[in-house]
């Protein structure tokens, strides 16, 4: 037997390379608690060397990475190059959208079919018409290999989508925020992509949360740029996508919650204990949650497209009832040792061209403005608000530090932060010198989570993990073309105090 400790985004995924590896199922792999995925442990990277030294070798192994090893073998945000075209008419309401889009995803596939995708069927944003024509293509290189990163590719053509309507806006004679405000998606309205949302779309109250800051600002005469974004919850597109859960009352007479679903820092485990507290009569302190496994956890797919705490959480709420049952037949935890609740949440979703008149390619979608202000003397940031619809904040602070994180990330890739490499494709530079923004350099940062439900599972909860990184270059990019009156098309911006030179 093979046990396999590992901090990756699926211990089943692992499970399944691995034994296919190996040759054998006797194969077990337990997810270490070690913060931080980002989408780059969803490719394998050590776990198949560790593998294959101890099937030599017959003695446990360590394998990690050095950090420049891990520079040069992990996958990177995908580079794209992007023509696209907006129409509006003479109010500033959006008719159409064309573009062509290319993506750099190196020597290797990694995720590279999958994020042009998303890419492409997010480029449009989230806004009401239908009038949208997108080609999108991959290219194998022979630059590093690039795969899932926050975003997952939408990071990419929302930067050209909202740097577009910013323009559009300024040829119209109306601001920024309310171009948006009236192209905003609402509750029953169609997407570009034939989707007809819910009630729990919540754009335009993310709009109207940065409203009166926007306003100050403007007043002031400072220079501000605001970006807004959209996000799926979940795999999507018709590919199965399953949350599952097990409850089980154990000798120590505490629920467990065991599930697959990967907890890298999210706060996966802390949503599950929530979710049993809110739709049960227990206490937290009668429950223990459990890291995932493979030999008890039921596989609930990837800690990826912000999907766990609305699939699994769904799963986990199924499960309640179950145990509820129980519970409200009168049995104490004592009674129920040894009981297994299980709980399990398909997402279905329609394929990508499925011939149905409002194809359902997300199960939801979360909603996102941020903001930014400028230092009118030095020209360097002076803060940025960002407001999020969550759905049903599950926990609020938890997802106050997802967005002040998410913005931190997306400020070095608008500023900063570049990854060059010599004749051998190999990385320049060191960690510390990428461009990395550190603490002393971070902004003021206003986090508003917009609780607004209306989903009807998870307790209307939604997810925040991708989305807090997607508006961010945009609003940054806006903000230096009030400044300046130069518009920037590249990543990271230019002229800017922030360039490093040389």
């Amino acid at each position: 037997m093979f046990l396999f400790y590992s901090a990756d985004q699926s211990a089943h995924q692992t499970r399944h390379e691995c034994s296919l590896l190996l040759g054998t199922d006797k194969v077990k792999v337990q997810n270490a608690l070690v913060g931080g995925g980002f989408g780059g442990k969803e490719d394998m990277t050590v776990q198949h060397l560790a593998a294959l030294l101890t099937y030599v070798t017959k003695k446990p192994v360590k394998v990690k990475l050095t950090r420049a090893e891990s520079l040069l073998i992990h996958p990177k945000r995908h580079p794209f190059y992007m023509d696209m075209t907006m129409g509006c008419d003479e109010e500033g309401n959006i008719m159409g959208v064309k573009a062509i889009v290319s993506s750099d995803t190196g020597a290797f596939a990694s995720l590279g079919g999958p994020v042009l995708e998303r890419a492409c069927t997010h480029a449009a944003g989230p806004y009401h018409y239908e009038n949208f024509d997108i080609e999108g293509t991959a290219y194998y290189t022979n630059n590093p290999p690039a795969g899932a990163f926050r975003g997952f590719g939408v990071t990419q053509t929302c930067f050209a989508t909202e740097t577009l309507l910013n323009m559009m806006a300024d040829k119209v004679g109306i601001t920024p925020w309310e171009i948006r405000y009236r192209n905003a998606i609402r509750p029953g309205e169609v997407l570009p992509n034939g989707q007809i949302v819910d009630a729990s779309t919540g754009l335009v109250e993310t709009l109207e949360a940065v409203k009166e800051d926007y306003d100050a600002a403007m007043t002031a005469g400072k220079p501000v740029g605001i970006g807004c974004a959209m996000k799926n919850a979940g795999v999507g597109v018709g590919i199965p996508d399953t949350g599952r859960v097990k409850l089980i009352v154990e000798d120590d007479e505490k629920l467990h919650i065991y599930s697959g679903a990967s907890c890298i820092g999210q706060g996966l485990g802390t949503v599950l204990v929530q979710m049993v507290v809110t739709n049960t009569d227990l206490k937290h302190e009668d429950i223990v949650y459990e890291r995932s496994n493979t030999w008890i956890s039921p596989d609930s797919g990837t800690t990826s497209g912000s999907r766990q705490t609305l699939v699994t959480g769904e799963a986990c709420r199924r499960a309640c009832e179950k145990l509820m049952e129980d519970r409200t037949a009168g049995k104490q935890l004592k009674d129920m040792k040894g009981k297994v609740y299980y709980g399990e949440y398909l997402a279905k979703t329609d394929p990508l061209g499925a011939n149905v008149p409002n194809p359902v390619s997300h199960v939801a979608y979360g909603y996102a403005t941020q903001m930014c202000v400028l230092d009118k003397k030095s020209g360097k940031l002076e803060c940025i608000v960002a407001a999020h619809d969550v759905g049903k904040a599950v926990n609020p602070l938890s997802c106050e530090g997802q967005i002040e994180g998410g913005v931190v990330m997306s400020m070095g890739y608008a500023l900063r932060e570049q990854y060059p490499i010599d004749e051998n494709c190999k990385p320049i530079q060191k960690y510390g010198s990428l461009g990395l923004f550190r603490s002393h350099e971070v902004p003021k940062i206003k986090a508003i989570v917009v609780d607004k439900p209306g989903l009807k599972v998870a307790c209307g909860a939604i997810g925040i993990g991708e989305i807090t990184s997607i508006p961010t270059a945009p609003a940054i990019a806006d903000a230096y073309f009030r400044y300046d009156g130069i518009r920037r098309y590249n990543l990271p911006l230019t002229d800017t105090p922030y360039e490093r030179k040389g």
